[in-house]
């Protein structure tokens, strides 16, 4: 790991002192390996990347059935656990209606671990809308800051990229793709993954979303050549 990260700028101690807050986290745990100690993913982390990838790279998207996921617990009276709770549910692509009341386009395949983690009992809800859809996504989420997000997102994408020459070693192309890849995934905290038919019409994320996937795919090979000839060295 701190050869992987060394061409972001991110030095040795920090990626320990990382690794070390994932494992009090629970998101690794130490492991003896063949070459010596070392850490391995837990069930929570991997339920966590395979779901991110999922959302990431906008893989795997079926038509919306047209129904809401509610959830529904009770007040959450200390409020460093209630904005962790907020935190959390934002990010698995909910909204608050009330303080009690949250909706998703779709049920996260993560939310019964995050309930049982942060210890609350809630209700869930498969349901329909009496009502006009585009109204309750304009309640609930902001999505003009949203898409002024995407817009300054892709000026930025276009300008990293666009900075690496054509003959840039592995090394450099992984941490710009590193970089491509960690500034689009911040979307994730703010992006519920609403369908087409929710989306104001030219939504700037497709555009983004476009762009991402292309420049993502070709930088890839290269980013993947400096990942795996690092690993090799860790084997011997």
């Amino acid at each position: 790991m701190v050869r992987l990260l060394a061409p972001l700028d991110i030095a040795a101690p920090a990626v320990r002192t990382a690794i070390s807050r994932m494992v009090r986290q629970d998101w690794l745990k130490p492991v003896r390996l063949p070459q010596g100690p070392g850490y391995a993913l837990t069930p929570k982390s991997v339920l966590r990347l395979d779901e991110s990838a999922t959302r990431i790279y906008r893989t795997g998207a079926s038509a919306w059935s047209g129904r809401w996921h509610v959830v529904v617990f009770a007040p959450v009276r200390d409020r460093a656990r209630r904005e962790r709770l907020r935190a959390d549910l934002s990010f698995l692509g909910y909204a608050c209606l009330s303080e009690s009341t949250w909706i998703g386009p779709r049920a996260s395949p993560e939310l019964a671990s995050l309930l049982a983690e942060q210890q609350v009992r809630a209700d869930r809800f498969d349901s329909t809308l009496d009502g006009d859809p585009h109204e309750l996504v304009a309640r609930a989420w902001d999505l003009p800051a949203l898409a002024r997000a995407y817009e300054a997102w892709t000026v930025q994408a276009v300008d990293l990229v666009g900075a690496l020459p054509a003959d840039a070693p592995d090394d450099r192309v992984f941490a710009t793709r590193s970089r491509l890849v960690h500034g689009w995934r911040n979307f994730l905290f703010h992006d519920p993954g609403l369908p087409a038919e929710l989306l104001p019409p030219a939504w700037p994320g497709e555009k983004a979303r476009a762009f991402f996937e292309q420049e993502a795919a070709r930088l890839l090979p290269a980013a993947a050549a400096f990942v795996d000839r690092n690993l090799d060295k860790g084997v011997h």
